[in-house]
C-alpha cells in the first residue's frame, strides 16, 4: 500500500472507530485544561482525572490559584508524580496569567510556550482542544504509531509532528490527534502490537515478516 493510500485509509478508518473524539481529561475551561496536560506528563490520564478535582476545589482559576501555597498544591497533586516541579510550575504560571494577561489564557502558541512547566505539546493541545486552532500535539502513543504505520520516521516527536502535518488535511488535525491516541491505546499498544497485529497495522503492511522497531522520542 502506497503512503497517500495508507493516509486515506488511516483517515477513514479512525473516523468510523471514534465519530466522537471527547478529550480524556477532564476539565471546564482553557485554564483547568493547561493545568490538567501540564499534570499529565509522565502520568496517565486517568490519575491526572482523580487529582483534578480536588485541585480544582482548591482553586480552578488562576487568580485563586496564584494565591495558594506551593506546599498545598503539592500535596494534592503528588500521586501524579513530578509534584516538587508541577506544584512550582502551576503557581507561577498562574502568577504570570495574572500578572500579564488579566488572568485569561493566552490564545498564542508562543506565548504558551513561555510559561513555567508547558512545552511545545502541552500548548498544541491547549490551542487545539481550547480554542479549536488547528494543531497535532504528538505524544508517545502517535510518535509509535506512525512509525508503525508507515507516516514518518520518527528520528523525533517534531519530526512526527511536521510529517502528520503533511499527510494529513489541517481540518483534521484536532480530532484526528486524539483518534490515534485512542486507537493506540485500545488496539495498537507499545506491547499488543507489534506492527503485525492490530487491523491498521496488518492493511498497512499486509507483508511484513518482521516486528516494527520503533524510535523512541
Amino acid at each position: 500500500m502506497l503512503k497517500a493510500a495508507r493516509v486515506d485509509y488511516v483517515l477513514h478508518k479512525l473516523q468510523e472507530l471514534y465519530p466522537e473524539t471527547p478529550i480524556p481529561l477532564d476539565h471546564s475551561d482553557p485554564f483547568t485544561l493547561l493545568v490538567a496536560v501540564l499534570l499529565s506528563a509522565q502520568c496517565t490520564d486517568e490519575r491526572v482525572n482523580q487529582v483534578t478535582p480536588a485541585l480544582f476545589a482548591l482553586a480552578d482559576n488562576p487568580r485563586d490559584m496564584a494565591q495558594q501555597d506551593v506546599d498545598a498544591i503539592q500535596q494534592i497533586i503528588r500521586p501524579c508524580g513530578l509534584s516538587p516541579q508541577k506544584s512550582k510550575a502551576i503557581k507561577r504560571l498562574s502568577e504570570i496569567l495574572v500578572e500579564q494577561y488579566d488572568g485569561e489564557v493566552p490564545q498564542d502558541m508562543e506565548a504558551l510556550e513561555q510559561l513555567p512547566g508547558v512545552g511545545h505539546k502541552t500548548a498544541s493541545v491547549v490551542m487545539s482542544q481550547a480554542f479549536g486552532v488547528p494543531a497535532f500535539p504528538v505524544d508517545t502513543h502517535i510518535h509509535r504509531l506512525a512509525q508503525r504505520w508507515g507516516l514518518s520516521s520518527g528520528k523525533s516527536v517534531v519530526q512526527t509532528e511536521r510529517d502528520l502535518k503533511r499527510l494529513f488535511p489541517e481540518d483534521a488535525w484536532n480530532r484526528l490527534h486524539l483518534q490515534i491516541i485512542y486507537y493506540g491505546r485500545e488496539y495498537c499498544t507499545a506491547r499488543g502490537c507489534d506492527g503485525r497485529v492490530c487491523e491498521i497495522c496488518r492493511t498497512c503492511y499486509p507483508e511484513r515478516k518482521h516486528p516494527k522497531k520503533t524510535r523512541k522520542a
